[in-house]
């Protein structure tokens, strides 16, 4: 089942590969890569699911995985352990397929804060450096 989280994707066509980041809640779905933001809904059935995005351009660069730009893509997956795999076409290049592969993220932890005050800073502590010849 596709959960509501944040996940790591990594997408490819013939043409090329790339990586994005995506979140998904209650029905909805959105993300984003260097050059694109991706915007759209997903509809899940037991550990199958369809998702219907578009992806428009952010920031000029590079050509996307398509070719092309502001696109609506149709996408059909499963679940096979935590991972998501899922293939699908974008409407505007119907001939190219298209493979997304869904990662989890998980949290990471906050480092504890320090307990006591930080040591003062003391410049005589620091290591010297060699003197160059013509330095003062």
């Amino acid at each position: 089942m596709l959960k509501n989280g944040t996940y790591a994707a990594w997408f490819r066509t013939s043409l090329a590969d790339g990586t994005g980041v995506v979140h998904v809640a209650d029905g909805k779905l959105w993300g984003s890569d260097s050059i694109m933001t991706y915007d759209g809904t997903v509809e899940a059935d037991g550990d199958r699911f369809s998702v219907v995005l578009t992806a428009k351009r952010h920031t000029a660069g590079h050509a996307t995985v398509f070719g092309t730009d502001d696109l609506v893509v149709r996408l059909e997956g499963a679940w096979n352990g935590p991972i998501a795999t899922c293939t699908g076409r974008a409407d505007a290049v119907p001939d190219l397929a298209f493979e997304v592969t869904l990662i989890p993220s998980h949290e990471v932890p906050l480092a504890p804060e320090a307990n006591g005050p930080a040591p003062k800073f003391d410049a005589s502590k620091l290591p010297k450096l060699p003197r160059l010849p013509g330095d003062r």
